[in-house]
């Protein structure tokens, strides 16, 4: 998309760059200056700083490796950033792939849009009109290797690449990871100039470039540094990105970030914009999960991961301090799936798994990340705070899918309003007397949405298993526990909660019981 030029404008910002020495009228021979100069005022500029970065002689190197990757998809299927649309696909009335997260309305992951109808490309048909997008990519062997990003070619019937001498290659994918939303490609030839992944990440700080094809301007150099690393941004279960503040914006997705050593530091994926372009936070894949991804791409076409099949949570201080724990690290398993490796193991809810395989788990998404990274059938040993101690516990792990879990819905109609736990502000009721609550621990049946239980997150439909580690069916059970905890000197109590088939725990001030 072109960009018009106000001359009007432009020749206001001329002006305003002129020195006031050099607004002066001539008058004759003579030059007679508008300000007059007062040497004895005039502040003294530092001198030019000298030895700052210079990223030519990077860029020239580099830049032949990094490619715009052409794709066409089906009308209404997900496209990459193009110069075409705020939202990537022409014409296409979007919404935002973050809908329903904090991020809801800053992050615009780049092109990761649905058509007008919200349907996909194969429930379009294939009478369906193509259209193009526009992402970047990069070399990675001589052969015809490109990594891009899994949402660029993410339906695409045809995928092209345009070289930095403006060549056109057809390319083929190979393999796609969507929960990394990485991807590889290929193109003919074993000559082509390819880059190198870092063996680390960069450090926060450290000057980096990123190349690639935004707004479909192709070869587009922009530098900046290293924001922070280790970022969240509820995408995934393997969220690790690093954060940068060169500009990156639409069409970027999928090009590299370089560290000054000309290694590939970073995948462009993301960018955080209220107005959806550039305003100096971009998130990029690490070179470190880049390279355990694309080898399995190139062999098999996917990504196998390891399963250990528990239901985790954070360590919050709170729950670090009614388990005894002495600092807030860790993921705690509030559910073992049946059957699972973790089950079989003996894990159980309440345990919180603090290392593997002798790294320190920081938290929930940590344990993601580790388990996600071994290989199905692999050992992971595990050490686990079990009833107030450390045990060490061996489990062989099994294989991540997608098989869909089922999941039982609570009978919500005319439900009893049984008990009032009125410091909450909740309605209970035993379980076996509520059709679909199961036989099993206190039902929630009302939550007064003014009071704290509605803020510590209990709904309609929870059901509370255990409190402070005991089992309760009835308000009997609920009160002997906190008075119990409340005896012992605990501040808080962790509630095992129930919604449909996942379990949770709510960490509830012990006073309220």
């Amino acid at each position: 998309m072109s960009h018009r030029i106000n001359p009007q404008s432009l020749s206001r910002r001329l002006l305003a760059g002129v020195s006031a020495a050099a607004l002066a009228v001539t008058i004759g021979a003579s030059v007679v200056p508008l300000v007059a100069a007062h040497a004895d005022t005039a502040i003294e500029l530092p001198a030019p700083v000298s030895g700052g970065p210079n990223f030519a002689d990077l860029v020239e190197k580099v830049r032949p490796a990094v490619v715009s990757v052409r794709v066409k998809i089906r009308e209404g299927g997900q496209v990459a950033m193009n110069d075409e649309s705020p939202f990537g696909g022409e014409g296409n009335a979007n919404p935002n792939p973050f809908q329903g997260t904090p991020f809801e309305k800053f992050f615009k992951k780049f092109g990761q849009q649905f058509g007008k109808k919200g349907k996909r490309n194969d429930e379009q048909g294939d009478n369906s009109p193509l259209v193009g997008a526009q992402g970047s990519g990069f070399f990675v062997s001589a052969d015809g290797y490109i990594v891009t990003n899994n949402h660029v070619v993410d339906g695409a019937v045809d995928v092209e690449v345009v070289m930095d001498n403006e060549k056109v290659i057809p390319a083929k994918v190979i393999g796609t990871d969507p929960k990394t939303d990485l991807a590889l490609i290929k193109v003919e030839g074993n000559d082509h100039p390819y880059v190198r992944l870092a063996a680390a990440k960069p450090r926060i700080g450290e000057w980096v470039v990123a190349i690639g094809n935004p707004f479909g301007l192709g070869g587009t150099v922009t530098a900046g540094i290293v924001s922070a690393e280790g970022r969240d941004i509820q995408s995934g279960p393997y969220d690790d990105y690093i954060q940068i503040d060169a500009p990156v914006n639409k069409g970027n997705s999928g090009g590299p970030t370089f560290n000054l050593k000309g290694e590939v530091v970073g995948v462009n994926t993301a960018i955080f914009s209220p107005s959806g372009g550039s305003v100096g936070i971009a998130f990029d894949i690490p070179s470190t999960t880049v390279s355990n991804i694309i080898p399995q791409l190139e062999s098999s076409g996917k990504v196998q991961r390891a399963w250990l099949g528990v239901q985790i949570q954070p360590v919050t201080q709170e729950i670090a301090d009614s388990l005894g724990l002495k600092s807030a690290k860790g993921a705690l398993i509030a559910q073992p799936q049946d059957g699972s490796p973790g089950d079989k193991a003996g894990l159980k809810a309440g345990d919180v798994i603090t290392e593997v395989n002798g790294d320190e788990v920081a938290d929930a998404k940590d344990l993601a990340r580790k388990i996600g990274g071994m290989k199905p059938g692999s050992l992971a040993k595990l050490s686990i705070y079990h009833d107030g101690k450390s045990q060490a516990v061996d489990v062989t792990l099994g294989e991540l899918t997608d098989s869909k879990v089922q999941k039982a819905t609570l009978e919500k109609e005319a439900p009893s309003k049984g008990d009032q736990l009125s410091s909450l502000g909740l309605q209970l009721a035993p379980a076996s007397s509520i059709d679909g609550a199961g036989d099993q621990g206190l039902a929630v049946t009302d939550v007064d949405q003014a009071g704290k239980g509605a803020d510590l997150g209990f709904a309609t439909g929870d059901v509370i298993l255990k409190v402070g580690g005991k089992s309760v069916s009835n308000m009997a059970d609920l009160k002997t526990a906190m008075a119990d905890l409340k005896t012992s000197g605990k501040k808080s109590a962790l509630f095992l909660i129930k919604h449909n088939d996942e379990q949770r725990y709510v960490v509830v001030p012990v006073e309220a019981g």
